[in-house]
């Protein structure tokens, strides 16, 4: 196993939380509000709270996907750079929209939201994907 790129581990997770920015915010988000249900708008009371938990989770995130890539080898990843994508993208498809789709069908969130919510994560993921190919 190679050393962890810590560098990369954190310009990845800020690469995602920028991305959030922009995904929630000009492009699918509505003035601070969103519909989650039918009849019911999911209010932002703290955005500064939200802010702060989503980049504490997108580090530990890519803490994670960076001693993941530390364990296939820089040698590895040299050769077969698709690598980076294949497993960031492969998490976020195999794991994580699942688990979310699965929590949203638990409380009925509609398909317009869960498919803007998993377009992110695949984004994000790849995107940290691309952060650690480029500073590799």
């Amino acid at each position: 196993m190679g050393p962890v790129n810590w560098i990369a581990v954190v310009v990845a997770a800020l690469a995602a939380g920028a991305l959030a920015f922009v995904w929630f915010g000009p492009v699918f988000g509505r003035a601070k509000a969103r519909k989650v249900a039918p009849g019911r708008i999911a209010l932002r009371r703290r955005p500064e709270l939200v802010a702060a938990i989503t980049g504490a989770l997108l580090l530990l995130t890519s803490a994670m996907m960076g001693h993941m890539f530390a364990r296939v080898g820089e040698a590895t990843l040299a050769a077969k750079p698709w690598l980076y994508f294949m497993m960031s993208g492969g998490l976020a498809l195999a794991f994580v929209i699942p688990a979310l789709w699965i929590s949203f069908s638990h409380i009925r969130v509609p398909t317009r939201v869960a498919l803007i919510d998993a377009g992110y994560w695949l984004a994000a993921y790849l995107g940290m994907g691309a952060v650690f190919l480029l500073l590799a």
